[in-house]
């Protein structure tokens, strides 16, 4: 008889979809509803990190396009994780409508960073420059740095003040880490602003838990999804059979054999029917029958 006869599924108290994401999916979803024309509704890039909830928008009419170039008319979506001041410029002067679905917490980064700029600091946002979000705070200061860990601190000016914020979806772990990376180099003035969104905190404190009780761990959002690999990451930290899945479809069964409890989490752009899907299928799963 195989251990895995006897699966146990528990599912994390916190994970899936968070308000921010909730918000921009409800706002696609009433825009498409609200167009008589549902061909003529962009998303500017993806509307969130998720190609599973993508494809299933862009069934419903969301085209999704990279630049605001690849627009001839029609009703244009600002994403979740928001876009640049020059791109909003560029649709509003095409003549455009825009429907705003930035989450309020990237609102108040972008905010914030201009704020500073402002107020004579050298902005520093700690994160991925290449995510969008950090992309689109870039667009709200001049001459923004990017530090996403300490090979990157020659970018700093010298004697300078700086200004700190940090990507919403990094761990507390990671931005005080690299906080503390900057905090031993050459400036004159450090103000540091915390911009961590909670939920994401939460998500990675409930993940944490339940992969120390567990044989095996699952989790499930995109691949592009910035604070879905961080909670894999995370979760690899404490559980070394940790995987990462987009969906059902990815995982390979033979990794099931052997394990009794089996946990699951996902990230904050990760659908309800995705994980539904994945906990009725696992806790289906029969090693006899694979």
């Amino acid at each position: 008889m195989y251990a895995c006869d006897f699966m146990k599924v528990l599912i994390a108290e916190k994970c899936g979809f968070c308000h921010g994401v909730r918000n921009a999916i409800s706002v696609a979803e009433k825009t498409l509803m609200q167009q008589k024309d549902r061909n003529s509704v962009y998303s500017l890039g993806q509307i969130i990190h998720n190609s599973n909830e993508v494809e299933r928008l862009a069934k419903i009419g969301l085209k999704t396009v990279d630049e605001v170039e690849h627009i001839c008319s029609g009703t244009v979506l600002i994403r979740s994780h928001g876009a640049a001041p020059e791109q909003i410029a560029k649709l509003r002067a095409k003549g455009f409508d825009i429907v705003d679905a930035t989450c309020v917490l990237v609102k108040r980064v972008q905010r914030i960073a201009e704020e500073l700029a402002n107020d004579g600091y050298k902005v520093v946002i700690i994160g991925d420059e290449d995510h969008p979000e950090v992309q689109a705070v870039m667009g709200c200061a001049m001459n923004v740095v990017v530090i996403a860990d300490e090979s990157d601190l020659h970018k700093l000016p010298h004697n300078a003040r700086l200004g700190i914020v940090c990507q919403t979806t990094q761990s507390p772990e990671y931005f005080g880490k690299v906080l503390g990376a900057i905090g031993r180099s050459d400036f004159n003035e450090l103000k540091v602003m915390n911009t961590l969104c909670n939920e994401a905190i939460k998500r990675q404190e409930s993940a944490v838990q339940l992969c120390l009780q567990v044989d095996i761990m699952f989790v499930l959002g995109g691949l592009k999804s910035a604070n879905t690999r961080q909670l894999a990451e995370l979760c690899k930290k404490y559980n070394k059979q940790t995987f990462h899945l987009q969906n059902w479809n990815e995982l390979d069964k033979n990794i099931l054999f052997g394990k009794n409890i089996a946990g699951v989490t996902a990230g904050a752009s990760t659908p309800d029917w995705i994980i539904a899907e994945f906990v009725k299928n696992l806790e289906a799963f029969n090693a006899d029958s694979g």
